[in-house]
């Protein structure tokens, strides 16, 4: 049965903050449309997490990576049962597959990726709640969405599959513009060669599978040049996560005196772990090319995050530029 639809109303854990699209439509609109009990926190902060995931044992969970991960924590620390929780949907920040195998263990449900932005209230691409779902990929246009990868250089220029670009969306879901900002609306939108309306640029790079699956690979503004070649954080973090000793990562490009950067990484140990650079060089390198292994790493207590849960990866690099 999909949400909603057992007899028993789905107990839907709140833990998103209401002033963001996200948790609003997620919880505040989506619990009365499908009859659900609504359980809101005040804040994500673990002793109401804990709570909640024993007291009111919530059946359907959207958030962020960050959030599965204190939940996991907590569960394996206090002997949680979460086994209740049928499904659960991130968003915000990239995914890593370690979470999503993780989570699904210990729940027997799934999570599952999706993607959009507040321009686009606030949802255009996810996966299905089924063995469909593809852990890694935001998944594939919802009804009546459509999506292209193009050309940074010419957003007209459509690529071929499996190539990295500009994602470009529009739909009934997409707004029409920023209010009195001909200058960003300009910047922001390539007009419709068919007359269907104009294509929102929404400044992340992805790649389009030939089945229509996407995967975000980075925000342009993000993405790291070293020697050449184009390095996009996501792609190492999720290298960076499968190693048992991460619990957390962050890629990001500190500058180099020639104009270059240097791939480097903030982490957050796992419990009772300690940094080994030349370890975590060596996982990287089998399954990364070379240029693409992180050189020099910081760890953190923790990653700086906005209210959402969602790294701030200008932050990571600030402090790491600081030392």
């Amino acid at each position: 049965p999909g949400l909603g639809q057992d007899e028993e109303p789905e107990r839907m854990l709140a833990a998103l903050p209401i002033f963001h699209a996200y948790g609003l439509t997620m919880n505040i609109t989506l619990g009365p449309l499908i009859g659900g009990t609504v359980l809101l926190l005040p804040a994500p902060k673990p002793q109401l997490l804990a709570s909640a995931m024993k007291k009111q044992k919530p059946t359907w969970i959207p958030g962020v990576p960050a959030l599965y991960q204190t939940i996991m924590n907590l569960a394996e620390k206090d002997g949680i049962d979460i086994s209740g929780v049928k499904a659960s949907f991130s968003g915000a920040s990239g995914l890593p597959v370690e979470v999503v195998k993780r989570w699904e263990n210990l729940t027997g449900g799934r999570l599952v990726e999706g993607y959009g932005l507040t321009e686009t209230s606030p949802i255009v691409i996810g996966n299905p709640m089924s063995d469909a779902r593809r852990p890694g990929y935001v998944g594939v246009p919802f009804q009546d969405t459509q999506v292209r990868v193009v050309s940074q250089d010419d957003p007209t220029v459509v690529l071929p599959d499996g190539e990295a670009g500009e994602l470009v969306v529009r739909g009934p879901q997409v707004f029409s513009g920023y209010l009195n900002r001909e200058d960003a609306n300009a910047k922001s939108f390539v007009t419709g060669e068919d007359g269907l309306g104009d294509w929102f640029r929404t400044g992340d790079m992805a790649v389009m599978e030939a089945d229509g699956f996407v995967k975000i690979v980075s925000r342009i503004k993000e993405m790291i040049v070293t020697g050449g070649f184009n390095v996009y954080p996501q792609e190492v973090e999720e290298v960076l996560c499968e190693h048992p000793s991460i619990e957390a990562a962050s890629v990001v490009g500190l500058p180099r005196s020639d104009g270059s950067e240097t791939v480097a990484a903030g982490v957050v140990l796992a419990k009772g772990a300690r940094l080994d650079e030349e370890v975590l060089k060596d996982h990287c390198r089998e399954g990364l090319a070379r240029y693409k292994v992180p050189r020099e790493f910081k760890v953190f207590t923790e990653l700086p995050a906005d209210q959402l849960g969602k790294v701030r990866r200008v932050e990571v690099r600030e402090q790491m530029l600081g030392e």
